[in-house]
């Protein structure tokens, strides 16, 4: 009783985070994630762990990617270090 409380409580608080889901939803999903991990084995839940850490890293690798800003590389740097010189 106590684990599906806990469930439904991170759940929501996770709904809220992302779009899409409202909080009964994250809930509900919160109290059937409790009881799937309750009947997972401990291989499987560090099989699962691994893939969501290998997940994360790929997409925040992919919108890193997509988000860097250009470099240009100009040389107007030089020039002008090349004035103030002489």
């Amino acid at each position: 009783m106590i684990g599906k409380v806990i469930g439904a409580f991170v759940g929501d608080k996770l709904a809220k985070q992302t779009s899409g889901l409202g909080g009964a939803g994250g809930a509900a999903l919160g109290v059937i994630a409790a009881s799937v991990l309750r009947r997972m084995s401990l291989p499987a839940m560090l099989a699962l762990g691994a893939g969501g850490y290998v997940a994360k890293k790929v997409m925040e690798k992919r919108s890193a990617s997509k988000n860097a800003p250009v470099s240009e590389t100009t040389s107007t740097t030089s020039s002008t270090t090349k004035r103030e010189a002489a």
